[in-house]
């Protein structure tokens, strides 16, 4: 064997070691603001109420204050019991509401931390609105996103998790995470429902963590925009239709505490 042949051989088994090697290593920020048991419980619970929606079981995804995957949790036992692409569109929600935000004390006109839920941006990307091409901006890497076993999806080694996959998405299910002092920490993303479902339920996800003093929403934060009154983009589209979604919201779902109570 000539010796231009060794080194070649020793070069790609060095390459194969450091991708085993960084695919074994891979593991949760030390930052990360919730656990994979406290986000599994937290969703397992959201989703067994009523949401409004299909009552279809969830995916859901942490990621850290720079858009690092913490945790996914799945609340079916199989892989296929909730849609297999909302994993993926879970981790693309948390990462667009964490990295679309501000923390205290960076912005004159908020007297708090600032977050947008994935459900505000809807009307604002549309043609002719204020952000039209946002969710286009920063593309999911996908051979990080689709990577790794099947069998691992949802658990706490899932592939994802150490990963950050990027992406923006414009509809219900990502919501903004910040610890006492208003600092952003993460966000939460959850999907497999119809997006109005999806923002309930990420807003029910967020009221266990903040009853639990894990983390809590923003001072200020652009809301779902059933009336089109807040983002001066247009309505969010009514799910249920003749305005049962906006109604269920308002009834149900509002009125659940998002930040730390005494």
């Amino acid at each position: 064997m000539s010796e231009d042949v060794m080194v070649l051989k020793k070069m790609v088994s060095g390459a194969f070691l450091v991708l085993a090697s960084s695919a074994v290593l891979a593991g949760p920020p030390k930052d990360c603001p919730v656990s994979y048991e406290q986000l599994k419980a937290a969703l397992d619970a959201a989703q067994a109420a009523n949401n409004g929606g299909l009552g279809f079981d969830m995916w859901g995804t942490v990621v850290n204050k720079d858009g690092r995957v913490c945790a996914v949790a799945k609340t079916g036992d199989s892989l296929n019991d909730q849609w297999l692409a909302s994993r993926v569109i879970s981790a693309q929600k948390a990462y667009t509401a964490a990295t679309l935000s501000n923390n205290k004390g960076s912005s004159h006109s908020t007297g708090g931390a600032f977050g947008f839920s994935t459900a505000s941006l809807y009307g604002t990307v549309l043609e002719g609105g204020p952000l039209y091409g946002l969710q286009h901006s920063n593309p999911v890497d996908a051979q990080t996103a689709y990577a790794g076993n099947s069998s691992k999806f949802g658990a706490q080694n899932d592939p994802l998790v150490g990963r950050r996959i990027g992406g923006i998405n414009v509809f219900g299910g990502g919501l903004l995470l910040v610890d006492a002092d208003d600092q952003v920490v993460g966000a939460v993303g959850v999907s497999g429902d119809t997006s109005c479902a999806d923002h309930n339920i990420a807003r029910r996800v967020r009221n266990n963590f903040a009853v639990n003093h894990i983390a809590q929403g923003p001072t200020s934060e652009w809301d779902i925009d059933y009336a089109g009154t807040v983002n001066g983009a247009g309505p969010y589209p009514d799910c249920a239709g003749n305005g049962g979604s906006k109604a269920f919201y308002e009834g149900t779902i509002v009125g659940l505490t998002q930040r730390f109570q005494p």
